[in-house]
């Protein structure tokens, strides 16, 4: 979340909010069609064989579409892949303190 708070921020143009999703998204105040979509960000990534069809009727009876769901989907999935990469090779995340982010790297 540190790392992509700039966007975040950016995309929000609310301080406040951002904050409380920082805190805990789901008391954070947000509508029930974002929750959806986070609930169901949050299961695939963390548990990606408990996503049900409900899940997506859930994602469905919030206005998305299946083009929208697998948009979804593919930027969940991609996420993973690039976190589990950056933390896999050690990667230190740009301004962080390179003592503090373990190894220094392939190739460092």
């Amino acid at each position: 979340m540190t790392h992509h708070r700039r966007g975040l921020r950016r995309l929000l143009k609310d301080d406040t909010l951002l904050a409380r999703i920082e805190e805990d998204w789901r008391t954070a105040g947000l509508d029930a069609r974002r929750k959806a979509i986070l609930e169901y960000a949050v299961t695939l990534t963390q548990n990606p064989t408990s996503v049900q069809r409900t899940h997506l009727e859930t994602l469905r009876k919030h206005g998305l579409e299946d083009a929208d769901i697998l948009g979804l989907a593919e930027c969940v999935a991609y996420y993973a892949y690039v976190n589990r990469m950056v933390d896999g090779l050690g990667v230190a995340l740009e301004g962080s303190d390179p003592n503090e982010a373990g190894p220094r790297g392939v190739g460092a």
